[in-house]
This record gives structure tokens, sequence and C-alpha cells, in this order.
């Protein structure tokens, strides 16, 4: 069993900037309500081809982030034949180790897979994000004197483990996930972007 995933990363959530889950601190409200995707630039899990995809989950957290028992909902790119489906989501819940796995085991609940249209681009730094109709996202990540994103390193959670995020805020996040108790629209909140390169 292996894989090999190289891409970029977005994700919102309700909390303030910036996240407090990111540096083990429970959320601003007592529990965490946020979306996420995977633009899967080039990759490989056990031997299919998944380049050129994505992978969403949207998710309720109780607590503090690393306490787990996570409500989540996850979303395959509905592009995905039935072969790199079973593939992702076999990655995606934990089953073939590695730096994915440590995530996974954090859900203590999956309440639904299921496959949905995910659209992801970033032009310019502005991120841009929309699983199915139930979540929706514009970001642009906080930036240094130089220019360039500010980062975040080294941090006790990621999701995207070993690889630096950005700092983001969403200008708006729509979220409408009533199988786990969340329906929201925000703007000014956390939001993350990043790039991985996940194996195992």
């Amino acid at each position: 069993m292996s894989y090999r995933l190289q891409g970029d990363l977005l994700e919102v959530c309700d909390c303030k900037t910036l996240c407090p889950c990111w540096i083990g601190e429970d959320p601003d409200h007592g529990a965490c309500r946020s979306a996420l995707a995977y633009r899967i630039e080039q990759g490989e899990i056990d031997g299919v081809d998944v380049s050129g995809l994505n992978f969403g989950v949207a998710v309720y957290i109780p607590g503090n982030v690393l306490k787990g028992g996570w409500r989540a909902i996850r979303y395959v790119d509905d592009r995905a034949t039935p072969k790199q489906e079973r593939a992702l989501l076999r990655l995606f819940r934990g089953e073939l180790g590695g730096p994915v796995a440590d995530l996974a085991r954090l859900v203590g609940e999956e309440v639904a897979a299921r496959r949905a249209p995910i659209s992801f681009a970033v032009v310019k730094g502005r991120g841009t994000l929309r699983i199915g109709d139930g979540v929706a996202a514009e970001m642009e990540p906080y930036r240094g004197p130089d220019g360039e994103p500010t980062r975040l390193v080294d941090s006790i959670f990621s999701t995207i483990p070993g690889s630096p995020a950005y700092v983001a805020k969403a200008s708006r996040f729509y979220m409408d996930q009533p199988e786990i108790g969340v329906r929201l629209e925000l703007s000014g909140h956390n939001a993350i972007q990043g790039v991985f390169d996940m194996r195992a």
C-alpha cells in the first residue's frame, strides 16, 4: 500500500483569524465548523492515477481539534472513475497509513461519502472553492512586507502535514450541511491556503 499526492489546499472555518486549531487551542466558539478541499495536481494511490482530481471534506469538530470526535462528510470529485473514487476514499479514510491516516483517525463518524462537483481555483493568490451546493468560499492570504504570503510552519496540527500553510481570510464562507448540523454564511473569518506533498 502506497501513495503520493502533490497539489494545493483551500480551507475555511468559522473561527476568527488565525484559527486556534492549528496551534492546538480550543476553537473560538467551543466547536469548529469547517470545509476544505485538496486539488491533486499529481497523485497515485496504489497504482491508481488520481492526478487532476479534487477531494473535499465538510466537518463539525466538537471541541479541541486534537481530541478528535469529528463528524465528517467526504466529497469525491464527480469526475472520478469508480476505481479512482475507491482509491481516494480508502486513502482519506486512513486505510493506507502515513500522514493522511493521522488526520483520518480524528474523524469519529463519517456521516456520508458522496460524489459532487468540486471547483477549486487560485488566481493571483485569491482562492475560490465550491463543493456541490453546500460549500462556497472566497479567500486571500495575508502578506508580509515583501508581498509574499504569511506562512505558518511547524504547527501542532495541520491538514497538509509537513508543508507550510498560508494564513488567509475568507471574504465569504457559506456552508449548508444539515447532516452535521451546520448552516452558516460569514465573512472575515479564518482561511488557510497551502501546497502539499504527502506520501507513504
